[in-house]
């Protein structure tokens, strides 16, 4: 009877009941979330304040410095509140609201860098149209086009298919992702589950394909051109390659895997990456390898 009974809390393991190996943690994240936040946040202002920035290219990576700021946003304030805490408890509501916010921010991401490759494929192949291609109003309906598909592609099904989560209700996750909350349902689970693939095919693996495809057509072009105007060419897409490689591996291992493969224990590992360690890790990837970046850094931040 207890496990029919619908729970209104829902109790967070994280990873440690040792106080000393928690606040080793809370050291870790709170720093790593802080140069996230710093990291992103100086990104955006750069390319805010420095009128040599304002192409399609810099318009989406600040859209990319939003929605990875907003990724840690929603899951580490509440770790770190966590790990100095014995009561590791979050609402139902609450948890609904966590696990919906952070799907939705992660398909907006895949769509972005889909979005990101198609730049870089009209940049690079098609360098005679781009301004027309690429205009801003084309760049504001891509940016709507990602935030709309995103919500309804994730948060609709969700909607529609609501969970009820029930005794016993404990996670082993330091948030509320969202195959560690299916194992709370009330129901059986079977259709969420292919709902949750088909919307991990459409959401993940369609731009997955669709940047691979940019990126030979790019690399086709690349090889093309003299070899002097070779490494500018690839300079331009390392950055993002490296990006989509580290996002996209990630979130396949945990959301493109049937129920049958999850070990939460082990998932929450790997959400450490695309949660914490990737947002904070592609501002220093974008501006490292960036010449313009790093001059309107330096300009911005010059005193006057």
């Amino acid at each position: 009877m207890d496990n029919k009974t619908s729970a209104n809390e829902v109790i967070l393991l994280g990873f440690s009941n040792d106080m000393k190996t928690n606040i080793c943690l809370y050291v870790i994240f709170f720093f790593i979330y802080f140069f996230c936040v710093i990291g992103n946040c100086l990104m955006i202002c750069v390319i805010i304040l420095s009128p040599p920035l304002h192409t399609p290219m810099y318009f989406f990576l600040v859209n990319l410095s939003f929605i990875d700021m907003s990724c840690s946003s929603s899951a580490v304030p509440k770790l770190l509140v966590d790990l100095l805490s014995t009561h590791k408890t979050i609402s139902v509501i609450g948890c609904l609201i966590q696990f919906n916010f952070i799907i939705l921010i992660g398909a907006s991401e895949c769509q972005l860098l889909a979005v990101m490759a198609y730049d870089r494929y009209i940049a690079i192949c098609c360098p005679l149209h781009y301004h027309v291609l690429m205009r801003w109003r084309v760049c504001y309906y891509l940016t709507a086009f990602v935030w709309i598909f995103s919500f309804i592609n994730t948060i609709i099904p969700s909607l529609v298919m609501p969970i009820t989560m029930c005794y016993p209700n404990k996670i082993n996750h330091f948030m509320c992702e969202l195959q560690s909350v299916l194992k709370l349902s009330c129901d059986d689970t079977s259709i969420q589950e292919l709902v949750i693939f088909s919307i991990g095919f459409i959401a993940l693996l369609l731009p997955f394909v669709f940047i691979i495809g940019s990126y030979f057509c790019i690399i086709s072009s690349i090889l093309k051109i003299r070899s002097t105007g070779r490494s500018k060419a690839f300079s331009t897409c390392t950055s993002h390659i490296t990006v989509v490689v580290m996002y996209f591996g990630t979130a396949m291992l945990t959301y493109l895997r049937s129920s049958s493969m999850h070990s939460l224990s082990r998932d929450k590992y790997i959400s450490i990456f695309y949660v914490m360690i990737c947002p904070m890790i592609n501002p220093l990837i974008y501006s490292l390898n960036n010449r313009d970046v790093k001059k309107a850094l330096v300009m911005v931040t010059r005193p006057r």
